[in-house]
């Protein structure tokens, strides 16, 4: 059992909300624990890794449980739940924050945009921190100021066998260099501490869109385009039927579109420029609907929230490419008409800029060189129609497959040990392995896109 002293929830099977503790925001996922451990502190951490580590049980952690494949909670495991844990402390003149692993994204901005600060993030707010950073972090100000991790400074840190460590560029730093991007493979992250950039609190942010028709040459002048415009502009081509939301008119909702969502981390006026040739040349026709506009970056930072909610079926296949050359602009308009669910998008995230100027081996993290992040995901609210979608993401993917230079980590589902190896590519993949040797060597935290240890 857990010590007396563990001052958190623990809810068990038979509990009145088990069921609702269990669930995730993924809803295809319907796994059922031995025990859900919700951690007040550090103290809590130690004690609930200690115990899962002497009962030979399986082991999920849970911050956000945005996890695609689901991978925050087991079946006749542990969950250890750092959801209560959402301390946020920002220092406004050292531009440095600290944030505890219950964090979500939306908490976050909403501390650091106090002070026209922020951390480079995710693109739906009820995201997990802890899940989100260790994997890497793309978001809407990646190519202005990096990955989430590249304003990493340091982390507190519970290993396998219970021990607390801090992990840094001076103090364990070989650590330091696998949780960035590794993961969840080397222990549970109980805090973190950030660079903090000045943003805002206003930005020209938003969609463009066109019918779905124009996909091909739209995504031809975007190739182009995108060539030389400068890191304040993060963009992703999304394709999808148009959502039914407030934003949108009632005659477009459902119709297929293909949009380019924007994010200017610059002077407004500076990006009305940038993005004038976009808005004037980028199909030879005028955009149906415009919703770029100048607007406080906590509200683009929610713009996906209505498109992403807990309890829908997901489910995602990824793929990093360099370029949109021609084929990959055919085989993606191609298989972008055959959506049918109106809940199915898939976001084509632009890289490059402050990502690509960290070195390849500063970080664990791998594909700092790609060009594009293709996140091919089909969608339902339910098993109706899952299967269908399933099959269509995995059309896509599988068209693009002669392109793929790598996948981002975090987009991964339950692909296997071969899959986890491309995201890191072979060197950074030995390494992380000797890593994991050190720290879990009898992989104790395998509930992730995980790095078995070395032999």
């Amino acid at each position: 059992m857990l010590s007396q002293s563990f001052r958190g929830r623990q809810v068990r099977p038979g509990d009145p909300s088990y069921d609702e503790d269990r669930r995730i925001w993924n809803g295809s996922v319907d796994r059922s624990p031995a025990l859900i451990a919700y951690c007040t502190g550090v103290a809590d951490v130690i004690d609930a890794v200690r115990f899962a580590a002497a009962s030979g049980l399986s082991l999920a952690v849970r911050s956000g449980g945005h996890s695609f494949p689901g991978q925050s909670v087991c079946d006749d495991g542990i969950v250890i739940d750092l959801s209560p844990m959402r301390g946020i402390r920002v220092d406004p003149e050292a531009r440095t924050v600290r944030a505890q692993a219950g964090v979500l994204l939306g908490e976050l901005d909403r501390e650091t945009q106090a002070f026209g600060l922020a951390v480079p993030a995710g693109i739906v707010t009820h995201t997990g921190l802890a899940g989100l950073t260790l994997g890497g972090g793309i978001g809407w100000l990646m190519r202005k100021y990096g990955l989430t991790i590249d304003q990493l400074l340091s982390v507190d840190l519970v290993t396998a066998d219970g021990t607390f460590l801090k992990a840094s560029g001076d103090e364990n730093p070989d650590l330091f260099w696998g949780i960035r991007g590794g993961g969840g493979n080397f222990g549970i992250v109980t805090e973190f501490e950030f660079r903090l950039n000045p943003l805002g609190p206003v930005v020209l942010a938003g969609p463009v869109v066109w019918p779905m028709a124009e996909s091909a040459r739209l995504l031809r002048f975007y190739r182009e385009w995108i060539t030389d415009v400068p890191d304040e502009l993060t963009t992703a081509v999304v394709h999808r039927k148009a959502p039914s939301v407030d934003y949108v008119p009632s005659e477009l909702r459902g119709k297929p579109v293909v949009m380019v969502v924007c994010c200017y981390a610059g002077p407004v006026e500076e990006g009305q420029e940038v993005l004038r040739p976009l808005r004037e040349s980028g199909t030879g026709s005028a955009p149906v609907l415009d919703l770029c506009a100048p607007k406080p970056f906590t509200e683009h930072q929610a713009m996906f929230d209505p498109s992403f909610p807990h309890g829908r079926w997901y489910y995602f296949k990824s793929c990093d490419v360099d370029r949109l050359t021609d084929e990959v602009i055919d085989r993606t308009a191609e298989h972008a008409a055959r959506i049918v669910s109106p809940l199915t998008a898939f976001p084509i995230f632009q890289l490059g800029g402050a990502i690509a100027r960290v070195g390849e081996d500063e970080t664990a993290f791998g594909g700092r060189g790609a060009g594009h992040t293709f996140n091919i995901n089909g969608t339902t609210e339910g098993a109706d129609g899952f299967e269908a979608e399933r099959t269509w993401a995995r059309g896509l993917w599988s068209a693009l497959a002669p392109h793929h230079t790598g996948v981002y980590s975090n987009f991964l589902m339950e692909e296997g040990e071969e899959r986890v190896e491309q995201a890191y590519g072979a060197q950074k993949y030995r390494r992380l392995r000797e890593l994991k040797r050190r720290y879990d060597p009898g992989n104790l935290f395998r509930l992730n896109q995980n790095i078995p240890p070395a032999p």
